[in-house]
């Protein structure tokens, strides 16, 4: 059977950057299991699936633009340290959710100093060329609950 919309794959994968240094990968006993063609993956490596059946094993190399994005340096800011009243200690690498016109933003801590706190709303992998390597697993028919939630349910 085949990945095509509306049907969920499982695969095991490792992801590595260009330096080929581990980003991410499934565990061997828990395979990252997916409903295909609703945008549940990033879409280069959701494209790259399509098609693929059980046993298929592929490398994909997924550009910025397909992946997580292109760095956009306007989500870098630097704001005053008393934007973070309540939070005693703020330190690169801790995580708040913003407010903007657009909705909730995630953003990183980068820098700190007596007075300014600098934050990146891009994703940590935007930017970047993603490399994975991924072994088709299982191919089947979502459920009918499945279909409606967008989302793999249990296997």
């Amino acid at each position: 059977m085949e990945i095509t919309p509306a049907r969920v794959a499982s695969i095991h994968y490792t992801l590595t950057d260009d330096d080929g240094r581990v980003i991410d990968q499934s565990s061997e006993t828990r395979p990252l299991r997916y409903f295909h063609g609703a945008g549940n993956i990033i879409p280069g490596l959701e494209k790259a699936l399509a098609g693929r059946q059980a046993g298929d094993a592929l490398k994909v190399d997924v550009k910025p633009e397909e992946g997580y994005g292109v760095r956009n340096e306007g989500l870098v800011q630097d704001l005053p340290r008393e934007s973070f009243k309540g939070v005693d200690k703020v330190e690169p690498g801790m995580q708040f959710e913003a407010r903007t016109e657009r909705g909730p933003l995630l953003v990183t801590v980068v820098a700190v100093d007596d007075d300014r706190v600098r934050i990146d709303g891009n994703h940590p992998l935007a930017g970047q060329t993603l490399h994975f390597d991924v072994r088709v697993l299982d191919v089947r028919e979502a459920t009918d609950d499945e279909k409606q939630t967008g989302r793999a349910g249990s296997p």
